[in-house]
């Protein structure tokens, strides 16, 4: 199962990258980095506003851990959409550390021997006599339509402008759907996930934008298309409508 634990996997290197990162050189700012360390934590330094572009620009930030890079870029990608919660950005970061290793994203576990290639085979299997596996099967089909949806919008949008594919806001559906049962499983509240599920079903829409913008700028950097122009126009009037 795919939990909350990045900010878990960070170490002293990563710590002491951080600061390096954000002083630039200055022993005054490293000197105020680490007080901020020693007095409020880790968290505080990582949505410092100098440390995303310093880890995309300096040369120390090829040294940054896939852990490290992948929350950072996440949490700034959230927070510059409005959303502030640390267990959402520490779970978005896991699902795509987690998912970007070799078929990951088809199972529903790293050692499940059974693929499902579509969001309706994972939906089909979301009820069944095996509470385990139904849990996990929900919870990987808000995984995987986030995964999906955040990551390749402009494949999602191509697919269904050329072949009638479902579009964005099925993926939504879906991921919504996915979140909302694993949140209502028993073994929600075992697990102690009940309340991140229900928030990542509610806030949908929100992680999958902030994807959308991990997705263009660092993925696939440099990239334009009318599929992501047409994006990027609709969602902007949508969230100018939600705020």
């Amino acid at each position: 199962m795919i939990t909350a634990n990045v900010r878990r996997q960070l170490r002293r290197d990563d710590a002491q990258l951080v600061l390096r990162l954000i002083a630039r050189g200055s022993p005054t700012e490293y000197e105020c980095a680490e007080a901020t360390l020693r007095d409020d934590g880790l968290d505080e330094l990582l949505d410092d506003p100098r440390l995303l572009p310093a880890l995309v620009e300096a040369r120390q930030g090829a040294c940054a851990s896939y852990a490290l890079f992948s929350y950072v870029v996440v949490r700034h990608a959230l927070r510059d959409v409005g959303e502030q919660d640390r267990m959402l950005a520490d779970y978005v970061a896991s699902i795509l550390l987690h998912f970007g290793l070799r078929d990951r994203a088809q199972r529903v576990a790293r050692a499940d021997d059974e693929w499902y290639t579509t969001l309706a085979e994972l939906s089909g299997a979301a009820e069944g006599p095996d509470p385990r596996r139904t849990f996990l099967v929900r919870a990987h089909l808000g995984n995987y339509a986030l995964w999906l949806s955040g990551v390749f919008p402009e494949y999602i949008a191509n697919r269904h402008w050329k072949r009638g594919a479902p579009d964005l806001d099925y993926y939504e559906a879906m991921g919504r759907r996915g979140f909302a049962l694993a949140a209502e499983h028993q073994l929600a509240g075992e697990h102690g996930v009940r309340s991140l599920y229900a928030t990542a079903a509610d806030r949908f829409a929100v992680l999958r934008l902030a994807l959308n913008r991990v997705s263009d700028a660092y993925l696939f950097p440099g990239h334009q298309s009318a599929d992501r122009l047409m994006r990027e126009v609709t969602d902007a009037a949508r969230w100018k409508l939600v705020s």
